[in-house]
């Protein structure tokens, strides 16, 4: 398997097991919709609603920081796909909530050290 592969599954894999301990459930883990790309994870964040929140996460996976924070990954034109993504998996589900976000998980996978998440929630253009 590709190192970036596996890595960004090792990564998806503790972005879920994350959002699972915050009492989420996960709807759908890399939603593709045709060309236009791909939903890392979907998750129903419970709330103050009675239907939740539905929550889009892009995941974004690094073994250090060499390469910059994986939350700066993120761009403007990330953000713009993640919405138009958003929208598409609304279109193809029957999942229903009382509000919609955009979130933000960064893993970093440190040698010999645990797993670091940093989650930013409710990332706009």
């Amino acid at each position: 398997m590709d190192p970036r592969r596996s890595t960004g599954s090792i990564g998806e894999a503790a972005a879920a097991a994350h959002v699972q301990s915050l009492g989420w459930r996960v709807l759908d883990r890399n939603w593709r919709c045709g060309r236009s790309g791909e939903l890392d994870l979907v998750a129903l964040q419970p709330g103050p609603g009675r239907l939740g929140t539905i929550v889009f996460c892009e995941v974004k996976t690094r073994r250090g920081l060499g390469w910059g924070s994986p939350l700066e990954a993120v761009t403007y034109a990330k953000v713009c796909r993640l919405q138009h993504l958003s929208v598409e998996w609304l279109r193809s589900h029957q999942v229903r909530g009382d509000r919609v976000r955009i979130d933000t998980i960064g893993v970093i996978l440190w040698p010999g050290r645990p797993v670091e998440i940093r989650h930013a929630r409710g990332v706009t253009q």
